[in-house]
């Protein structure tokens, strides 16, 4: 039996399912973390380090475990699919607070003052003048790390999410053809990750010619 790519897409929405859920949920953790660690307030910003160097700290299949195997297990019922992404999104989340805490400092000081200056609130400031410069910034930062977390979601197959890892692991171990299973596997998340290369570089592009007109 020869082995192709084509035996391995089975695995591959769960791969993306994956992806997308952890990066969204990451992104949702990350906000709220990067605007405490910018906060007046020292103890909220200890608190927002501390979090952040914890979820940092710990190996994402140690993450992984502990929701699945440990809260999982004790306190709520959950699906492997739900525990990788919870998993995988509080290492995301912490990560991302730290990318958006980059994207902040790069922004000019005086962006800050003409808000002042004008008097828009809070809200005004951050969705007309900070995230739009915030999300160029940025950009291309999230866009390493979404490839990043898309080969970390192979992880999820080792609590049963039939993703594309797990995809080729089982085909490998039915047919004993290892080399060229995991082959074809490495060359589905390279075809996969260019993609998100390209249309992150094309908005980069874009957003860049917006600011410069």
């Amino acid at each position: 039996m020869t082995i192709t790519p084509l035996l391995l897409v089975q695995g591959i929405p769960w791969t993306l399912a994956i992806t997308a859920s952890s990066f969204l949920l990451g992104a949702l953790i990350g906000l709220p973390l990067c605007a405490m660690k910018r906060s007046r307030i020292s103890a909220v910003r200890f608190a927002a380090t501390a979090i952040v160097l914890t979820c940092r700290s710990v190996p994402p299949i140690v993450w992984l475990f502990f929701v699945f195997f440990g809260i999982g297990s004790g306190f709520i019922t959950m699906s492997p699919f739900t525990a990788a992404t919870i998993g995988l999104g509080v290492v995301t989340g912490a990560n991302m607070a730290e990318i958006y805490r980059g994207a902040l400092t790069a922004i000019h000081p005086g962006q800050f003052e003409a808000c002042r200056v004008l008097n828009l609130t809070r809200m005004q400031q951050f969705l007309d003048v900070i995230f739009p410069q915030l999300t160029r910034i940025a950009l291309p930062s999230l866009a390493t790390y979404l490839i990043g977390l898309l080969k970390d979601s192979a992880i999820a197959s080792t609590i049963g999410v039939k993703d594309l890892t797990y995809s080729a692991y089982h085909i490998s171990q039915q047919t004993f053809q290892g080399l060229s299973v995991y082959a074809s596997a490495a060359l589905l998340y390279i075809l996969i990750s260019i993609p998100i290369a390209w249309v992150s570089r094309w908005i980069d592009l874009n957003m860049r010619s917006k600011v410069s007109r």
